[in-house]
């Protein structure tokens, strides 16, 4: 058991996680030669902030009030498109897309619609339903129908809330997540540097990626989106990292001003980083930075 008070239960070479709630968990499938150890493991990732059910929370969010989380990937080790700096899921393990197995879209969708009804009984219902998790939400094969399902199932139970994701917007190119995210009530989307070079720095994607596709992709929302942007200084592998800097900055709100987003959402580290030295950035310089956004017409807000 583990601190949180959810468990793993071995049967054979699979590995079920469960919170507590014995709905809450589906099989993990044993991945290639060479990854049995990994998948046959009962010991969480170290140095990192994992979310160990499809379903978690509602859990109380800075940004987004009491928000219920839908995890739709691994629940033992983070899957993403980056390996951002600062992440707290820790670093992206390689290879970043074998041995995954991923919760189904029926599976979501029974965890979703058990945790709504209870949820509704005890009057504690959330502001907010959120695509989070482990890594990048978008990555699912099935976010496209999830988000169908989800929509179903909060008109439908808890009308009020919101549907969200927190996103890095590296899939944002293709056809079926873009219309999918176009219909989230709340399409949060990240961008933390002005130039590329403090980009791959920053994110430090895993694959191919085009910087210059993913600005003008945020602009094809027509607005339908916010921005989140993570600021920090620090130094890693050696060099100097600072997107609070003025050349940094400018360029940044030169991106917000052909994007044109419905908000921006600034704010700092608040857990701990896969990289050590690295400095949160106080409130005063981030309120700053705030300044220069509503300089250009745009709703900005700063979380600490």
């Amino acid at each position: 058991m583990l601190p949180d008070g959810s468990f793993y239960i071995r049967q054979g070479c699979q590995i079920h996680f469960s919170s507590g709630n014995k709905n809450n968990h589906f099989p993990l499938e044993v991945g290639k030669s060479g990854e049995i150890a990994e998948f046959c493991s009962t010991e969480p990732l170290a140095m990192s902030f994992l979310f160990h059910d499809v379903i978690f929370g509602p859990v109380r969010s800075r940004r987004l009030g009491l928000s219920l989380g839908i995890n739709l990937l691994p629940l033992h080790r983070k899957f993403c498109s980056f390996n951002c700096i600062y992440c707290e899921c820790g670093w992206t393990p390689a290879p970043a897309r074998e041995g995954m197995e991923l919760p189904s879209r029926a599976i979501v969708a029974s965890f979703l619609e058990e945790k709504l009804k209870q949820l509704a009984k005890e009057n504690h219902l959330p502001d907010a339903i959120t695509y989070a998790g482990n890594g990048e939400p978008t990555l699912h094969p099935e976010f496209s129908g999830i988000v169908d399902d989800t929509t179903r199932l909060r008109n439908r139970y808890s009308p009020d809330s919101k549907v969200c994701v927190l996103s890095n917007a590296s899939r944002i190119h293709d056809p079926a997540v873009f219309e999918a995210l176009m219909k989230l009530d709340n399409n949060i989307l990240k961008l933390d540097a002005g130039t590329e070079t403090t980009f791959r720095i920053l994110n430090n994607p895993v694959e191919s990626f085009d910087f210059a596709r993913m600005i003008s992709d945020l602009a094809k929302f027509n607005g339908n989106l916010v921005i989140q942007s993570m600021f920090l200084k620090g130094v890693y592998n050696g060099m100097m990292v600072d997107n609070t800097t003025a050349g940094e900055v400018g360029e940044w709100i030169k991106h917000l001003k052909a994007i044109r987003p419905k908000a921006v959402m600034i704010y700092s580290i608040a857990r701990a980083t896969p990289a050590h030295d690295l400095e949160k950035i106080g409130r005063e310089e981030l309120e700053k930075i705030a300044v220069l956004v509503k300089k250009e017409g745009l709703e900005v807000k700063v979380y600490d």
